[in-house]
């Protein structure tokens, strides 16, 4: 029972270590650093800006995985706004809201969907096909919600001044991104292929410039956060089998059902164990699940690994985040997305 509950959670943990390796490359390339430079410079007011920043991190979310656009693009997101002298709250919140909204396109986007499908075949296209509906309305609620949120800041007038020049150099990051991309999109379960390609991309970097720096990389992916979230889910998937957990709360439930089970549980234990937990037996209705394991955690900050690593980020850069606020805004995008997102699939 525990090797069969190990067999299903160990990939997503490897895959997250591997595009958060590639994304701390493509990070030290400048890759993120020049996207937020160049979209400061889009002409039309501080809702372009906005707007451009939130899709951004849309992109980066579904390429690269949620928590790699939590640790490398709220501090990108934070200069841009200090930069322009715009209040900050919709940048610092929409980092964290889009990370989470924008993660049910690819396999990789998220933890969630690698655990759901991990003894399924599904291939990382067919995967995408069903869920771009979906993901492209969730990126848009969100970016709605949060403009509604913040409109007299984000619509009033601000300084012009504008992010420094910012230089990218082509390297071993961007290939990374790309092949991580394909290897998402190609393989049904691609977590040591990325991990793979995470490897050969850092030896590249460490013998041409001599300059990645493993201690660096620990901090920004907090490993001894993932490594306890992955016993966790680990136990809760033997919990889970032993009492067949999965069959009492979602074995004969609607797709509304599931979602909303699923959002709730993700709000108690973490989308990662509640993963493990609900899905230990394949579940009838698994991208609904996923809808609730990748939406619902917007609703408290504990619902997800990319919430509790954002606070990090966010506190180490000066902001000011705040719990009730992440509750009060993310209730709102919880419940749009979650029922939107119902409704098109």
């Amino acid at each position: 029972m525990l090797w069969a509950a190990i067999q299903q959670t160990w990939e997503p943990f490897v895959l997250v270590v591997g595009l958060l390796l590639i994304g701390h490359v493509a990070s030290s390339d400048g890759l993120f650093e020049v996207a937020g430079s160049k979209l400061s410079r889009l002409r039309g007011g501080t809702v372009v800006l906005f707007v451009s920043m939130m899709l951004l991190a849309a992109v980066v979310t579904a390429t690269l995985n949620l928590d790699t656009s939590v640790v490398f693009l709220t501090p990108v997101l934070l200069q841009t706004a200090r930069h322009r002298s715009v209040d900050e709250k919709a940048f610092l919140y929409g980092s964290i809201f889009m990370a989470n909204a924008a993660s049910l396109l690819l396999l990789g986007s998220n933890l969630t969907n690698v655990l759901v499908f991990s003894r399924s075949n599904v291939q990382g296209a067919a995967f995408a096909r069903t869920m771009l509906v979906p993901w492209i309305l969730s990126v848009t609620l969100t970016t709605l919600v949060m403009l509604a949120w913040r409109w007299r800041d984000l619509s009033s007038e601000s300084s012009s001044d504008e992010m420094d020049a910012q230089r990218f150099t082509f390297g071993p990051g961007l290939v990374g991104v790309v092949a991580a991309v394909v290897l998402m999109l190609v393989f049904s379960r691609p977590a040591l292929a990325v991990l793979g390609v995470a490897l050969g991309v850092a030896a590249v970097d460490i013998v041409l410039r001599h300059r990645f720096a493993l201690p660096v990389l620990v901090r920004s992916a907090n490993l001894p956060m993932v490594v306890g979230l992955f016993v966790l889910a680990t136990a809760v998937s033997v919990a889970s089998r032993y009492w067949h957990l999965s069959e009492h709360l979602i074995g004969t439930a609607g797709t509304w059902q599931t979602a909303g089970v699923a959002a709730a549980s993700s709000n108690v234990i973490n989308n990662l164990p509640a993963a493990a937990m609900l899905s230990a037996k394949f579940p009838p209705h698994p991208y609904s699940l996923l809808f609730g394991l990748n939406l619902g955690p917007n609703l408290t900050v504990l619902g997800a690994l990319s919430s509790m690593l954002w606070l990090k980020v966010a506190r180490r850069e000066g902001a000011s985040p705040s719990v009730w606020t992440f509750t009060k805004v993310g209730s709102v995008v919880t419940a749009v997305t979650l029922v939107g997102c119902l409704i098109v699939s």
